[in-house]
């Protein structure tokens, strides 16, 4: 294949997205893509050195692709389409990576909704907002502060932080973090007080005049309300529960007055039950200091990738389940595509249990943990053997894949297959393969100003710290250096900081009202106190949470618990 020059786009799950360019079989960075910034992270090198899947198999045994696609559509013929659950996961993001939902939507297949990922912070943005984008780059390269309020920023998005890297920054984790350690400012809080800092920043920002009237009063609503909220109780009861000093939250504001804000806000705000609202009083706070609508700063968050683009794979599925609560057991086919459930999803062993009593389908590229529970496995072509184009939730460009290299004869695409089901099943085919990519390459949506704004005015956030017993944990999980998610150099230990009472190398069992766990202790001080950090992707870590969803946004309250730790 004569793949000269041509360009691959990174599918990880991932804010960059950032885009290769195919030179003599080695993946180089693109230097002409603004955010790959002439340099591939870690991850990606990941990415090239993991073993594909090569080979279909129906009960551990090798089959061909043909034989694997006769069992697949016979099993659905042979079955109820609502007892048939369609499993997508973020294995790869491209936009071609939907099509299989079109065939499985026409068949009837039950689908899940929410998240387990960023959908109770979006939810949260949207109340306020009605929708959500990120702002343009351009806005956080002019920024003069950069708050990563929850976001390992300098790891999870090393592409944009090359950018910006000489910037001021600020860091609010209970974390030490990598970011953190390269900050002006930690504020290092109780974990599930962000909305209390939130108030009391707002506070300190209206004594020191720095309240930007002018600017939110053009396009919003119910400032003098948010206002009310933020100065319903003492200044210095926040030192109790937030557990920051107030001479911080005075360095804070006199490090961001006057000067251009970007707050870049994680995943790690919004993993609770009230996680949209403790989001929508950080984006409160971002209003009325006037970070919005601007053209430096603003507030940033896993970004609706697909706004302002047409759905080439649209579908309105007669019936979904929440995502985190999914009973596996209760379907009699369940299709897996792209995701890694058994490490993943909340409440490991109620998943292991139900995978367990149904026929498993498994459709991806690697094989995964959730492979040792599939009763049929179908190889996806791998990224570079497929066109593609990779739209980003961290900012506004995208990346284009080729298939720069020859397709293994036992591997189908997604569009292949959705075509191959719909043809067999009598149903209409999709658009031309090379008319959808050329769509998604040639669109450029218009980002939008905020229109509205609507403030926060009330919450109810039930608080951990008054459910936590004295010698139990707050649970903290982030994602690692060199891991993303389940993927790649997975590390299984549990950290806490060296006041409490366990030692480097103990093993232990880890325990929640959801299940237990075994795990090694590792001592760190970049640990909070009365935290307990995981890493995301940790075989274990989801014995410990709850398969229940948040009041808003049917999504995933991973650190919705506390941990009491047991020498084993």
């Amino acid at each position: 294949m004569n793949s000269n020059n041509k360009t691959v786009a990174c599918p990880l799950d991932c804010y960059d997205a950032c885009e290769a360019i195919y030179i003599d079989d080695k993946c180089k960075p693109n230097q002409e893509h603004k955010v790959t910034n002439k340099k591939l992270c870690v991850k990606f090198a990941h990415l090239l050195n993991e073993e594909n899947l090569v080979s279909a198999k129906n009960e551990n045994k090798d089959i061909s692709l043909e034989e694997s696609l006769d069992i697949l559509t016979e099993k659905l013929k042979q079955t109820k389409p609502s007892d048939v659950l369609y499993y997508k996961g973020s294995g790869n993001l491209g936009v071609m990576q939907s099509a299989p939902k079109v065939f499985f939507d026409q068949y009837g297949a039950t689908f899940t909704k929410g998240s387990l990922c960023d959908g109770i912070g979006f939810e949260g943005l949207i109340q306020g907002r009605g929708s959500f984008i990120n702002p343009p780059l351009e806005n956080l390269i002019n920024a003069d502060v950069i708050i990563a309020w929850g976001r390992n920023f300098s790891i999870t998005s090393p592409h944009m932080y090359e950018l910006v890297k000489d910037k001021t920054f600020i860091t609010i984790d209970p974390i030490v973090t990598h970011m953190a350690k390269k900050s002006d400012l930690h504020i290092q809080l109780v974990p599930k007080t962000d909305h209390e800092l939130a108030l009391l920043l707002t506070r300190f920002a209206y004594m020191d005049d720095m309240d930007d009237v002018e600017s939110y009063e053009a396009y919003s609503s119910g400032a003098d309300w948010f206002f009310d909220l933020a100065k319903s109780r003492p200044l210095v009861s926040y030192e109790a529960t937030i557990g920051v000093h107030l001479s911080k939250i005075v360095k804070f504001v006199d490090m961001i007055k006057n000067k251009n804000v970007a707050i870049m806000t994680g995943l790690g705000v919004q993993k609770y039950n009230e996680g949209s609202q403790i989001m929508r009083a950080i984006d409160s706070f971002a209003a009325y200091i006037g970070v919005h609508n601007k053209s430096a700063g603003g507030l940033w968050y896993l970004g609706d990738s697909t706004f302002g683009y047409e759905n080439k794979f649209n579908v309105n599925p007669k019936k979904r389940v929440d995502i985190p609560g999914v009973d596996f057991g209760s379907y009699d086919v369940v299709f897996i595509q792209g995701a890694n459930p058994v490490v993943s999803s909340p409440n490991t062993k109620r998943v292991i249990d139900g995978l367990k009593n149904c026929f498993v389908v498994y459709f991806g590229t690697t094989y995964n943990d959730t492979c040792e529970y599939a009763n049929l496995i179908i190889p996806s072509a791998d990224f570079l053997t497929k066109k593609d184009v990779r739209l980003s939730y961290g900012h506004e460009y995208k990346a284009v894949s080729h298939a720069v290299k020859d397709k293994n004869d036992n591997c189908i695409t997604e569009y292949e297959l959705a075509n191959y089901l719909l043809k067999t099943f009598e149903s209409e085919a999709l658009k031309p393969e090379d008319e959808i990519i050329e769509y998604y390459k040639n669109t450029k949506p218009i980002l939008p100003q905020i229109e509205s704004f609507e403030f926060i005015e009330e919450l109810e956030i039930e608080a951990l710290y008054e459910q936590k017993e004295k010698g139990e944990f707050y649970l903290i999980t982030s994602k690692s250096k060199n891991a993303l998610n389940s993927q790649f150099k997975i590390d299984n230990c549990a950290y806490v900081h060296p006041t409490s009472e366990y030692k480097d190398g103990d093993e232990v069992t880890l325990s929640t009202s959801y299940g237990q766990a075994n795990f090694t202790i590792r001592i760190n001080e970049d640990v909070k106190e009365e935290c307990v950090l995981i890493h995301a992707g940790a075989k274990q870590g989801n014995y410990l949470t709850p398969h229940i969803s948040d009041e808003e946004a049917y999504s995933a309250i991973y650190q919705e618990v506390i941990v009491s730790i047991e020498l084993s």
